[in-house]
Parts: C-alpha cells; structure tokens; sequence
C-alpha cells in the first residue's frame, strides 16, 4: 500500500495537468472565436489562467477556471475580457464592452455634401470610442 500512494499522487497531478491544459486549449479557441466574431483584435494569441476553484454541479463537482485575454478595438489600445469554464463547458465570455453598440440617429441636416455631382456617396462621421 505504501509503494501504491505515490503512484496515485503522480497519476492525480498528472491528470490535473492534462486537464488544465485542455481547458487552456479550449479557453483560446473561444477566445480567438470570440475576437473574430466582434471584429477584435485577439492580441498575444494566448490566454492566460487567473483563478481556479471548485464548483458543486448537479453532475457533481467541477473544477471553475477563469482565463484572462488582452484584445485592441481597432489596434488601438489593450483591453482585458475574460472567460469562465466551468469543468471544459463555457460559462461566459466578458469583454467588458457593450453588447450592442448605441443606435445612432443621423438626421439629413447633419450630412455635410461632398464634391460629388451624381450624389453617390454618403460621408461616413467617426465615432471615438
């Protein structure tokens, strides 16, 4: 029994370790995902682990990890979101930003005409973030 102990030990830690490394894997795909779909630009490529604990579920109890991502709206500046698994399911995903961005009214008088005789083109105003 005493030669059987460390072996279980090596094979828990071992397995503790594959699995991290999975929901790693996973934690990035959903955050590569994620960036592409909100037009994001997923920077580092990575993501990174930032808490770790133990969740009771109704399948019983599972292991809660949430991994940190940087992104750049436009390439301009670093932003952090955030991605929870629980066991290798996805929880959530948080970027921070708003899930829609603001209905804006452009009303006829704002248009500022363009040199342009057919009245093809309709100027595009910039919207800072």
């Amino acid at each position: 029994m005493s030669t059987l102990m460390p072996i279980l030990v090596l094979l828990l830690l071992a397995w503790i370790w594959l699995d991290g490394a999975r929901a790693r894997e996973i934690a990035t795909a959903l955050a590569r995902r994620h960036c592409d779909r909100h037009d994001l630009q997923f920077l580092d490529e990575t993501v990174a682990l930032a808490r770790m604990g133990l969740r009771w579920t109704q399948q019983g109890i599972r292991v809660r990890r949430m991994f940190r991502f940087d992104f750049s709206l436009e390439g301009v500046g670093r932003r952090t979101g955030y991605i929870l698994l629980l066991g290798l399911q996805l929880e959530t995903i948080d970027d921070g930003l708003p899930s829609e961005p603001p209905a804006e009214i452009v009303e006829a008088t704002d248009i500022t005409p363009v040199d342009d005789p057919d009245h093809k083109v309709v100027p595009f105003r910039r919207r800072d973030h």
